[in-house]
Parts: structure tokens; C-alpha cells; sequence
């Protein structure tokens, strides 16, 4: 199947999902947009802007990777993140008992994360470096890193004192 044929299946059970919710609500969900331009090691995600249509951007690799199984979890999983969330309202738990009542009416496991093998889809990691504050050493990535070495401060969350970069010496290298 082409993958222009496997996105177009997608938006098709997106749509029908979607009507299921609304004739089972007697409300409409409303519009959704879907994309397919997610990387990274996450199967789908729901978007929510502020006044503006939501988005569920679905990972290509994995979807072309998972076929059967995307279809039956990964996108009921998003789709249902819209419904509860346009039913219900947004204060609602993102997998909470609303998510899984849609999750149940599409007839799907309401599980949090999917098995797929990533390894293809992973995105590069970054280099970590050790800071410390008054109780304990954070590792800070090299972008938060560099931001330090530009001037920016960071503080802990735990005890409020600024992050200070460990010396090569203070590491046990």
C-alpha cells in the first residue's frame, strides 16, 4: 500500500471515529486536522491551539512500520484525546476516565504507550552536562549548556539555588 493510500486510510477512520463519537454524544466533535510530520519515538499526538481547529500530527515511520496495530490503537488513542476533550472539557485527566469511556465506545485498549520499535524513528540524543545546586547534580543538555555559557542561569526546582557547572576535576574523571 502506498503511502499516500495508508495517510488517506488514516484520515478516513479519524473521520469515522469521530462520527461514531458524535452520534454516541449526540454532539459533534467538531473539525480535526491530521497530519503526518511527527518524529521522534511518540506514535501521535493531539494539539490543541488556542480558538483554532486541533491538530493530530501521527508519525509516518511508525504508522508505515505498525500498520494494523496504528490503526487500531495509535489513532482511536488520538482521536479519543480530542473527543473527551471537546465533550468533556479541557480540565478533563489527558487519559482519565473521560479518555477511556471514548476509548471503550471505539472499541479499543485504552493503553498510554505503544511497543514499537523505535530504534529507526529515534531522534539523536544530546550530550549531557553535570551541574550542581546546594542538594544534588542535574545533567543539562548541551543546548541548556551552551545557553549558560551565553549568560543564562539556571535554578533548581527543589532548593532554588542557581545550577553551577561541575569542573573536570569535581566529575571523579
Amino acid at each position: 500500500m502506498s503511502e499516500t493510500a495508508l495517510h488517506q486510510e488514516v484520515e478516513a477512520l479519524t473521520q469515522q471515529l469521530l462520527a461514531t463519537a458524535g452520534n454516541r454524544f449526540q454532539r459533534d466533535p467538531g473539525k480535526v486536522i491530521v497530519r503526518f510530520d511527527l518524529t521522534g519515538k511518540a506514535a501521535g499526538m493531539a494539539i490543541f491551539p488556542a480558538r483554532s481547529t486541533p491538530v493530530i500530527r501521527f508519525n509516518a515511520l511508525l504508522l508505515t512500520e505498525n500498520r494494523d496495530d496504528f490503526l487500531k490503537r495509535t489513532v482511536p488513542h488520538e482521536v479519543a484525546h480530542i473527543v473527551a476533550r471537546r465533550l468533556f472539557g479541557k480540565k478533563i485527566r489527558p487519559h482519565g476516565p473521560e479518555w477511556r469511556q471514548v476509548m471503550q465506545l471505539f472499541g479499543a485498549e485504552a493503553s498510554r504507550c505503544h511497543n514499537y520499535d523505535v530504534s529507526r524513528s529515534s531522534r539523536r540524543t544530546l550530550k549531557r552536562y553535570p551541574y550542581h545546586c546546594d542538594c544534588r547534580t542535574h545533567q543539562l543538555s548541551s543546548i541548556r549548556h551552551n545557553r549558560v555559557l551565553q549568560g543564562q542561569s539556571y535554578h533548581c526546582r527543589s532548593c532554588r539555588q542557581p545550577l553551577i557547572e561541575l569542573a573536570e576535576s569535581d566529575q571523579g574523571l
